[in-house]
């Protein structure tokens, strides 16, 4: 727990200066907030710094190929209703970001810590984690990413056995099947709104029958467990069955399934689930997700969707037609250089919005939008894309390197 004896050596506190100071210059420099490059430094320095830097914290992990990062915001905004919390705020979700960040907050009692899928298991193994918030997994970055039956079968081995708390996703077959090696699970129904990597049974691979909200293996029997917390419309359902209201400032259904989420984990750490959700609402937008902005005369909408789960869950919350929609999508290393993903996207849920494309894979997008029968307009820049839109609100969906070139562009 928090205010123990000093945990760090003083080579420890040595690689967490280093690291600061590198960071300071890499923001200096204007090349981003540091954290990544910081936190490289002082592992070199310090390869055991993360676990050191963990040892006093009551840590919570949050992995999952959607919703990590605003799940992270959730669970930490309500954990502060029972003490001082250190977070990977912004998403740097590799060991040297999350080293970074957690070398910020001495005087921490939670680390609430985003983390990126294929580093799960190592990072739960530095930081002996008091809870892990598994929410689902999909199909992302199809060069470099593992298939997701690969991913869960790490996350089912790295987990087994776990001392943790699992808060897991009870509507996703992939992370019932991961969550099922440890021996202590708390099942939140969070639904599941894209079911395509998950037709065939990750247990033996027989075909998943899928009867209303219900699934199970006709094969194996594998099949989906009972529930103890739920997501109830506009409410949280407890284990004592009684039902708290969602209000959040964060739009969509897929947000209401994280504050469902984060509140059976705040319940974990003894915060009530009025408590935990009152307390959510004070959360407006996650790194610049969410926010609307004022340029050029429109109110412009930033929705970030990195994969086709994401596109999915991000077209069920924009305003409806005739509102505009740019899109934008690049393919970097950030991204991922593999773009057929975009054919996994069913772009015919955006009939009836005038369309423009930008970004540096806006022909490869535009072929998919012709296939899919849109009316739409590929433009040099997010300039010319909201001269082309009359005044007023504008949605702006974005992946990653894409968001984050919106941002930099409006100034957000």
């Amino acid at each position: 727990m928090a205010g123990n004896s000093d945990p760090l050596t003083p080579r420890a506190k040595l690689a967490v200066t280093a690291g600061k100071a590198v960071a300071a210059a890499s923001r200096a420099a204007g090349r981003g907030s540091g954290s990544v490059i910081g936190g490289r430094v002082a592992l070199k320095l310090d390869p055991d710094l993360l676990a050191r830097l963990a040892q006093n914290l009551d840590c919570i992990l949050v992995s999952a190929t959607n919703g990590k990062t605003t799940t992270t915001r959730l669970i930490a905004e309500a954990l502060r209703a029972a003490g001082p919390v250190v977070s990977n705020a912004l998403g740097a979700n590799m060991p040297a970001g999350i080293t970074s960040a957690l070398a910020g907050g001495s005087e921490a009692k939670f680390g609430v810590i985003e983390v990126d899928e294929k580093y799960l298991a190592g990072v739960a193994r530095d930081t002996d984690p008091k809870c892990i918030a598994l929410l689902n997994l999909s199909r992302d970055q199809l060069d470099r990413a593992a298939e997701t039956r690969m991913l869960a079968e790490n996350w089912r081995e790295g987990l087994a056995g776990s001392k943790a708390v699992i808060v897991a996703n009870a509507d996703d077959p992939l992370v019932v099947w991961a969550a099922s090696s440890s021996p202590n699970v708390i099942w939140v129904a969070a639904g599941q709104m894209w079911k395509d990597d998950a037709w065939s049974c990750p247990s033996c691979g027989g075909v998943m029958q899928r009867p209303g909200d219900d699934w199970f293996c006709g094969e194996c029997g594998f099949r989906r467990p009972t529930p103890s917390w739920a997501l109830s419309g506009d409410h949280v359902l407890d284990p004592h069955g009684s039902a708290w209201p969602i209000h959040l400032q964060l739009p969509g259904r897929a947000n209401k399934a994280n504050a469902a989420s984060s509140a059976a984990v705040a319940a974990v750490f003894g915060v009530p689930p009025q408590v935990a959700l009152e307390r959510m609402y004070q959360v407006q937008a996650v790194a610049g997700r969410y926010d609307v902005v004022q340029f050029e005369g429109r109110d412009l909408r930033l929705l970030l969707a990195k994969n086709p789960a994401g596109w999915l869950e991000t077209f069920s919350l924009i305003d409806p037609p005739p509102t505009p929609v740019i899109l934008s999508v690049n393919a970097r290393s950030a991204d991922g250089t593999d773009t057929s993903w975009l054919w996994d996207v069913d772009y015919t849920r955006l009939t009836g919005h005038p369309i423009c494309v930008v970004g540096d894979r806006k022909l490869d997008l535009a072929v998919r939008l012709e296939v899919a029968n849109q009316q739409f307009q590929v433009c040099d820049d997010l300039d010319q894309a909201v001269q082309l839109c009359p005044p007023g609100r504008i949605e702006v969906i974005a992946n990653y390197t894409a968001f984050q070139d919106l941002r930099r562009r409006v100034g957000n």
